[in-house]
């Protein structure tokens, strides 16, 4: 399993890096080699040549998996004619409403898109709102159905060397046009879209005022809501120039220990109450239980938090440990860290260009390797030393 993750990766790593996207013709020539060589591997037995076919056999599906969802990606494209004129678009409000300076910016799921309007825009609505009333007086809302009329451009960013690439954020997020509402075009058509991705969002929302009244104008407010709901635009900039010549900005993310932290507290819980009834405890072990009540428990962080590469993981460990426990099966920590990674590629191929991918689990990694070595008289407090070393 090991071998097969990291030929996933390196597969996948290797063509973020090409210049030009391979075409279907040569997608579908790397399904099949891949496929060969797994089967190969798989004749080959556990040795170092089964592990070298299945290295390459997965690496040939990581090269598929991943150009063939840049195709796709890259298909959803807005028409060059479109560019620049006004067009009249219904859609959803599909992420957290987020204020600027005279307006708010905020993600827009078109519905039924027309041909040469992406599915998932970036825009923009300059009303006048100032960002200290943006609180007050919530101009839109996650969830909601409306009706705009918005001029649309292709995705295009600055391309310093070593920089921040804004196009390829976009490229990744879904993003496939950016623009502005224009002035009178905008009109509401529902209140709320009873999608389940929409329903958390607006969660997310609530939850970001909830914060918003009790903390008025704290300067903490941002930091708050930032290890809550994973929204780490709501930090001021001055605070991130403070935690970044401090060395504390990852501090400010949602990590693995976050996740960590609700799966354990959500499994002890569950394991107290289940105890307390005898006619639970025949039907299902206990241990059981408090696997899946700790899984559900990251889960639910993990969909308020906004789905963070480092969420993600852990999450995914959680559910391998969660399933391991309920079928009975032991689950060697090389493992689990294989299947999350293999989950995490699967659902996002562009998080190998994110270094929080290769430190999340690079630092899990070298925790599994700590906390396996022999036992030593101190018993948990060594390992807990040695890890923080």
């Amino acid at each position: 399993m090991l071998s097969a993750a990291l030929g996933f990766v390196a597969g996948i790593g290797w063509l973020q890096r090409q210049a030009a996207l391979p075409g279907w013709a040569v997608l579908a020539v790397a399904t099949l080699a891949g496929v060969l060589l797994v089967l190969i591997a798989s004749r080959s037995g556990a040795g170092k040549l089964g592990a070298g076919f299945r290295f390459a056999g997965w690496a040939f599906l990581g090269v598929a998996w991943a150009g063939g969802f840049a195709q796709v990606r890259l298909a959803d494209a807005l028409d060059p004619a479109l560019e620049g004129r006004d067009v009249e678009v219904t859609g959803v409000v599909a992420g957290l409403p987020q204020p600027i300076d005279r307006g708010v910016r905020f993600t827009f799921d078109v519905d039924a898109p027309a041909t040469g309007i992406p599915r998932r825009v970036l825009l923009a609505w300059y009303n006048g709102l100032a960002p200290e009333d943006f609180q007050d007086i919530a101009p839109l809302r996650a969830g909601e159905r409306w009706r705009f009329t918005m001029r649309l451009r292709r995705p295009h960013g600055l391309a310093n060397p070593h920089g921040f690439d804004y196009e390829a954020w976009l490229l990744e997020q879904g993003i496939r046009a950016t623009g502005y509402v224009r002035p009178g075009g905008a009109r509401r058509l529902d209140l709320l879209v009873m999608r389940p991705g929409y329903l958390v969002e607006r969660l997310r929302e609530r939850l970001r005022e909830r914060f918003w009244d009790a903390l008025d104008t704290a300067p903490y407010a941002g930091v708050l809501v930032a290890l809550a709901i994973g929204e780490q635009r709501a930090i001021d900039p001055a605070q991130w120039q403070v935690f970044a010549s401090t060395g504390i900005s990852h501090l400010m993310s949602i990590s693995g220990l976050h996740v960590t932290m609700l799966a354990g507290l959500a499994a002890w819980l569950t394991l107290t109450l289940w105890r307390r009834s005898e006619r639970l405890m025949l039907r299902v072990p206990g241990q059981k239980a408090a696997a899946v009540g700790g899984f559900l428990g990251a889960l639910a962080y993990c969909l308020v938090s906004g789905f963070a590469v480092p969420a993600q993981r852990t999450l995914d460990m959680v559910g391998i440990v969660a399933l391991a426990f309920w079928f009975d099966r032991a689950s060697a920590p090389s493992r689990v860290l294989a299947l999350a990674l293999l989950l995490v590629l699967l659902l996002d191929p562009w998080a190998v260009m994110a270094p929080g991918f290769w430190l999340s689990f690079a630092a899990v990694a070298l925790i599994f390797y700590v906390t396996q070595s022999r036992p030593r008289p101190e018993g948990w407090l060594w390992q807990w030393g040695r890890v923080q070393g």
